[in-house]
């Protein structure tokens, strides 16, 4: 399966175990996971990065990511455990 199988390039959301995820969800999240990672972001940079973290949750349950890959760094796995579902 490509990536156009899922979402063609005309199509910006998807519905996925009844929540609305919007295309480039999973690069966000990756994108914040870095910024919270790297040495040199501000407290300002890592406070935004773990908001939209947090925000993407849902959506990144929904999609089965957490299912498939584990999280290696111990603070945003955290960070994630305590915003999935039970």
């Amino acid at each position: 399966m490509r990536a156009q199988d899922i979402l063609p390039d005309h199509v910006n959301t998807g519905e996925f175990n009844g929540v609305t995820v919007r295309k480039g969800t999973v690069g966000a999240f990756l994108a914040n996971a870095r910024t919270l990672q790297a040495a040199d972001s501000t407290e300002k940079a890592r406070d935004e990065a773990r908001a939209d973290i947090i925000d993407a949750v849902p959506a990144m349950t929904a999609l089965g990511i957490f299912d498939v890959f584990e999280i290696s760094d111990p603070a945003l796995r955290e960070l994630v455990a305590q915003r999935r579902p039970a």
